[in-house]
């Protein structure tokens, strides 16, 4: 089918439910499109049923409304999306960052200011994401070459082309207070270059020459084994620190950096504003950073990264159960950026840094839900969820990245959060009790980084069963309440039978002319599958049968629950839930019995089923049964129907008069 064939049958079908205006929301499942309306009574339902590919429609409770489609729904759905009139209708599914943006609304306190604090931390590292996982990836691939003793990447003495690999990931740690500086001057409506240079003064050869000047006194903490120099600068000392890696620098300067950029433009005409306000701007904030902030800032960062050592080495389980167990919680809001920054001032300071190893804890548990998650989709045949849960765990185990599994999937089924905390509490408590775990860089936590945590052994047992505790609750109990599996049920078995009658109704090429048949006289017929009052068609409550979308038939009002087969032959469709079945005869004659209208929506409940598909059956053998009371106490009709699905095919195909039926007697009469 091309694609302008495409496009006239996606502007039909938006026509015939009331146009673009009418349409609320547009979603999809695998075979049908699933319109919510403003007013489905003003929908022209023998319009929809004539539009090519469209096998039929089905009203739905208020004003929602199906088209079927088939196994081309994702085509039409995406065309009908692109169209220019359906630019302002929503796709109805919540998208990620939807989800994203409520999680973290639903984290907003009453405090502005301090919502204000964690979105500008956020902001000032999330576009560096990128950066920050492909360093993450060359230190990965450097531990891999160290461990395999390839080469020692803690040598002095490397060879110049192992130097330049470590260039290659330091300049994003080095030079990252630049970056960060540079995002958090955007995020306040500063001039992002004026920030970045403002940074960049405090990390030039010159500035880092000052530890060597003649006036410059250099002493040494014993605690953390460092050194700190002052130097004498305007007849004032000025603290000299090497702010590679430093992120509390940049935040702080540039929080001060803003109202003082603002009150410039104020003072200044806007036709001079380019020249004055970024002089002044770095004629005040590189001294004030210089000598105030960027100590300021080296204080806190190591006071803070103190606090935690404290903690790790004072109570390290606590410790590695607290940090794994906190992290599902933080980055849904995008509060956990406070302790990234807290791994890099530990990197810097005591030269490893501890806060990562029990992350990894949460990070496996969070991959190891989604794997869950994967596995009940394969089992349930759940290809949408099957296409997001595989595209999120892989983003995890070979990026370290928890956001698409956190905002695809997570967030939106809220039985995973308990479960996927089971596996953190199990992961981190491994951690502690075998004395915690280390590392020497600053690495996202995915399969590929497991080199660089010491030891490793420690850390691998950890992870794994962080993920395999997560991934087995998930499996066992389900991610789904038990209404919403229910849903899931029903809505695979509607596909199943969606997609089986489109493989049964596909044209048939036709046949070499030949010579005229004789008249024919009916050679077979149907048999009723269920006692019960014969009614014709029409009369069903279904406008994909009642239309003869699915082939001529008959509906039959049964009186017992007992279903058999009305013809002899194969058994090409058996729904799992027992409300359909399709044969096909000898003679090539398809029958589908399908027992009450929706009861697909049953998940099975009331059914049972005695045959399996590929099967052979006589006319007369039992299929299943159903529990009439149950279907109707669910609030469905009985009503069983029985069609010819190939009936355009065949010479003649006569349902017979209403009346009084018992199984075997025949309803419809068949002519080759």
């Amino acid at each position: 089918m091309t694609s302008a064939t495409t496009r006239d049958r996606a502007e039909e079908i938006i026509a015939a439910v009331g146009g673009p205006s009418n349409v609320l929301s547009l979603t999809h499942c695998a075979t049908r499109l699933r319109f919510e309306l403003r007013d489905a009574s003003v929908v022209d339902q023998k319009a929809v049923e004539q539009i090519p590919g469209v096998m039929g429609a089905v009203p739905q409770s208020g004003d929602r409304y199906q088209v079927v489609i088939g196994g081309a729904v994702q085509t039409v759905f995406t065309q009908i999306m692109h169209l220019p009139a359906m630019a302002s209708v929503g796709a109805g599914r919540q998208s990620d960052a939807d989800v994203k943006a409520a999680a973290r609304a639903k984290g907003r306190g009453r405090v502005a200011w301090l919502d204000a604090v964690f979105e500008y931390l956020s902001d000032s590292f999330r576009p560096l994401l990128g950066v920050l996982l492909g360093a993450s990836l060359i230190i990965a691939f450097a531990a891999v070459l160290d461990a395999l003793g390839v080469v020692d990447f803690r040598a002095a003495d490397k060879p110049a082309t192992w130097v330049f690999v470590d260039a290659m990931w330091r300049a994003v740690f080095y030079f990252l207070p630049i970056m960060v500086a540079y995002n958090a001057a955007k995020k306040l409506q500063v001039d992002p270059w004026l920030g970045a240079t403002v940074m960049a003064a405090v990390m030039t050869p010159d500035f880092l020459s000052l530890t060597s000047a003649a006036s410059t006194v250099c002493t040494t903490n014993d605690t953390l084994g460092t050194t700190a120099c002052v130097a004498d600068v305007f007849n004032l000392p000025m603290q000299l620190n090497d702010y590679g890696g430093q992120v509390f620098v940049p935040l702080i300067m540039v929080a001060v950096l803003a109202p003082l950029y603002r009150a410039l433009k104020r003072v200044f005409p806007e036709n001079i504003q380019m020249v004055f306000v970024p002089f002044l701007s770095m004629v005040v904030m590189i001294p004030v950073t210089a000598f105030l902030l960027g100590p300021l800032g080296i204080w806190l960062g190591t006071g803070l990264g103190d606090g935690l050592a404290w903690l790790n080495g004072n109570a390290p389980i606590v410790f590695a159960i607290v940090i794994p167990l906190i992290y599902p919680f933080l980055v849904p809001l995008g509060l956990h950026w406070p302790l990234n920054a807290l791994m890099l001032v530990n990197l810097n300071t005591l030269g490893y840094d501890f806060i990562q190893g029990p992350m990894g804890a949460w990070n496996f548990a969070c991959f190891g839900a989604t794997a869950g998650v994967l596995v009940l989709a394969v089992r349930d045949k759940d290809n949408q969820m099957r296409q997001t849960a595989t595209g999120a765990l892989a983003a995890g185990l070979l990026g370290g990245i928890s956001e698409p599994s956190l905002y695809g999937i997570h967030l939106r089924f809220k039985r995973i959060y308990p479960r996927m905390l089971v596996g953190c509490l199990v992961g981190g408590l491994i951690i502690g009790l075998l004395g915690g775990v280390d590392t020497q860089a600053f690495a996202f936590t995915s399969l590929l980084t497991i080199p660089v945590f010491d030891p490793i052994p420690v850390y691998v047992i950890a992870v794994a069963a962080a993920f395999v505790v997560s991934m087995v609750l998930v499996i066992v109990s389900d991610y789904r309440t038990p209404e919403q599996r229910a849903e899931a049920l029903a809505e695979r078995a509607q596909t199943e039978a969606d997609l089986a009658l489109e493989a049964s109704a596909a044209p048939v090429e036709p046949a070499e002319p030949g010579p005229a048949p004789a008249p024919a006289t009916p050679t077979s017929v149907v048999a009723a599958p269920v006692a019960g009052r014969l009614v014709p068609l029409a009369e069903v409550a279904d406008p994909v049968f009642s239309s003869l979308a699915l082939g001529e038939g008959v509906g039959v009002v049964p009186s017992a629950g007992e279903v058999v087969a009305p013809v002899a032959g194969e058994l090409v469709t058996v729904a799992d839930t027992g409300h359909a079945f399709g044969i096909r005869t000898a003679d090539g004659v398809e029958v589908l019995v399908h027992v009450g209208i929706d009861t697909v929506r049953m998940a099975g409940d009331g059914f049972t089923v005695a045959v399996a598909k590929g099967q052979h059956v006589a006319a007369g053998d039992r299929l299943g049964t159903v529990d009439l009371d149950a279907v109707r106490a669910a609030g469905f009709d009985t009503t069983t129907v029985v069609t010819v699905l190939n009936s355009r095919t065949l010479t003649g195909v006569t349902p017979r008069p209403a009346g009084t039926v018992v199984p075997g007697d025949a309803v419809i009469d068949v002519e080759p």
